[in-house]
């Protein structure tokens, strides 16, 4: 098979992994506002919870973590949002783990380790398992 032959068209889901899936789930759903799309158990007993941003193209699977794949990383995972400030305020009022203001430009050196000019409001959250996540002011 040749690279011209192959068919992968786009990021479906992204694992996260979670010490308890239905706390994971809660956190998602009522304090993110994502929805639930799939949710079901393999015959080896392992549970697939995937969720995904109302408008979103790609899934979060919330996977049991286990010492090869523990909880609390930086996930690389980019979250877009129309309001990044009211929202880092009302994730802030609610107690939840977020930056205390916004990375300052000079700060964001993410993608290229080296600071990026011209970059969009973001901060960082983290969800109860210390998973982060980047919030950004979409395009």
């Amino acid at each position: 098979m040749t690279q011209s032959e192959l068919r992968i068209g786009q990021v479906a889901t992204i694992m996260v992994p979670v010490t308890d899936q239905d706390a994971a789930l809660a956190f998602y759903v009522e304090i993110l506002g994502m929805e639930k799309v799939n949710d079901f158990t393999y015959a080896t007993g392992e549970r697939w919870l995937e969720v995904s941003p109302v408008k979103g193209s790609s899934n979060l699977c919330l996977v049991n973590s286990r010492p090869e794949r523990p909880a609390g990383i930086e996930t690389g995972v980019v979250l877009f949002s129309t309001h990044v400030l009211a929202d880092l305020d009302a994730l802030r009022a609610q107690g939840l783990d977020v930056d205390e203001h916004p990375l300052p430009e000079g700060e964001v050196t993410w993608w290229s380790g080296a600071p990026l000019a011209g970059v969009p409001t973001q901060f960082r959250l983290r969800d109860p398992d210390g998973n982060s996540f980047l919030i950004v002011a979409a395009p």
